[in-house]
Parts: structure tokens; sequence; C-alpha cells
């Protein structure tokens, strides 16, 4: 059995961390759209339509059981009409925690951290309506934070008065009150979180939901009672990135989380 966890870039890697562990014995394929990335930048009908016709080549290839989007921008853009292109496919998107945020402040000042295009999206706020409508929710897009992430897990630097200037807006108060959540609403940002904590002004909790979408796929796949993993368990872990061959340093991040090129 073979799981597809996708991404606009590396960031997916968090999400397929915690896939392995769940789903041990599985074959994986992650695919990384880096020829398209920052996928916040993208119109949503261009970036609608890149997604369905990639997902046709990608579905014929490898013939997943189950296919993660381990990207929110995708997720909220695309999520619908892949599933309306391919019905016989699973899909599971990923969507800021605001709900679990919601639940677990105590100030009721959440942050949500996210590209550009998850902020401006009605889905990010229809979320908000629906399950922090008690609380003040402020929404911080960076333009920045996922290209250093990965430039990050790539060379293993980063600038970290960057990383504190694109959080810092994340962090309000009203003179009593003060942020006490901060949701990673992108995939690429778990990279970055010792960074963060140590440039946050003052500690926060850092709500990142790759665990959970990871989960998500597992429940799926059991009740579909799809266990059958034997024929792919001598079928190496690949990569596949859509802008042609990773370069030295991308190939040594894969390695060390187990991936081969495609």
């Amino acid at each position: 059995m073979t799981i597809l966890v996708f991404d606009s870039g590396i960031g997916g890697l968090t999400v397929l961390r915690e896939a392995r562990v769940m789903m041990a014995g599985r074959r994986f394929v992650y695919v990384a759209d880096d020829a398209a990335f920052p996928y916040g930048d993208w119109e949503e009908v261009a970036l609608c339509d890149r997604m369905v016709k990639l997902f046709g080549e990608l579905i014929e290839r490898w013939k997943p059981e189950i296919c993660v989007i381990a990207c929110n921008t995708a997720s909220t853009v695309g999520i619908s009409a892949l599933r309306k292109a391919y019905p016989q496919q699973q899909f599971v998107g990923t969507v800021p925690a605001i709900k679990p945020a919601a639940e677990r402040t105590s100030s009721g000042l959440v942050s949500v951290l996210a590209t550009p295009g998850t902020v401006k999206r009605q889905y990010t706020r229809d979320l908000i309506e629906q399950y922090a409508s008690k609380c003040h929710v402020t929404l911080v897009g960076s333009t920045k934070l996922a290209a250093l992430a990965e430039a990050y897990m790539r060379g293993g630097f980063t600038d970290e008065e960057a990383v504190k200037e694109e959080i810092m807006p994340c962090f309000v108060g009203d003179g009593i009150r003060r942020t006490d959540i901060v949701v990673l609403a992108c995939t690429h940002y778990p990279f970055l979180a010792n960074r963060m904590r140590k440039m946050a002004p003052w500690p926060v909790d850092w709500i990142d939901t790759s665990e959970a979408i990871a989960r998500r796929a597992y429940n799926l796949l059991q009740a579909s009672k799809t266990n059958n993993i034997a024929e792919f368990q001598e079928m190496d872990d690949v990569a596949y990135f859509t802008s042609g061959q990773p370069i030295d340093e991308t190939r040594q991040l894969l390695a060390g989380f187990g991936l081969k090129p495609a």
C-alpha cells in the first residue's frame, strides 16, 4: 500500500515523520511541487487548476491508497476540486488548528501564523466563526517563514532576527491579557519552532497539526480495512520534486528522512 504525502516544498516532511510512526511498514511517496513554490503567492483558480492536473499524473503513476495534502493553502484551495475530479481517491487535507486553539486558550487571545494565501481565504474565517467566535483571533500572514524554513532544513542555519520579525505580530495584549496560543498554520513552520520559542517575547503554546493529520489518514485506512502491506515492504520510500532532481543539500535532507529521489 502506498501513501502519498504532498506539499509545495519540504514542509510536509513534518507530517511524513508522524505518519511513519503510525503507519509503519507502508510505502511512502513524498511529492513536493517546488516548481510552484510558494503556494501562498498563487491566485486560487490558477492553483486549483494546477493541482487537479498534477494529481491526475501522480495518481496514475503511484496509485496511492490515500493522498495526504500536507499544506494548508493547497487544502483550502484545492481539496474539494480534487475530491470531485477523483471521486475514487481518498484525500486527507490540512486546516488551521483553530478549534483546538480555542479550546485550550486561557486568555482568549489566539494568533494564527500562516501564509498570506491561508490568511485571506474565506475558509479560514469560517473556521474562526464556527469554532472561535468567543476568542480574539489575530491572523498573521508571513511572506518569508516558509522560505526561511526551507533554507534552515537544507543548510542548518536561519536568520533569527528575520524569524523574530515574522512572528512578532502574533504577540498582542490589552494590558490584562496577552496571546497564549499561536497556531502554526503551515507545515513548514514547525521546523523553526525552536527558533520561534527563542525569539518570542513571552512563552506561548505553539500548536502543530502534523500528528492530527497523520492520525486522520491512519483512521481512514483502518476504516477501509486496507491492511495488506506485505506487497510494498521491499520498496523504497521516495521523494518526487516537480522542478526536477533536488539539489545536494536537499538530497542529504531527504536521506535523513529515509527517502530516495524518484
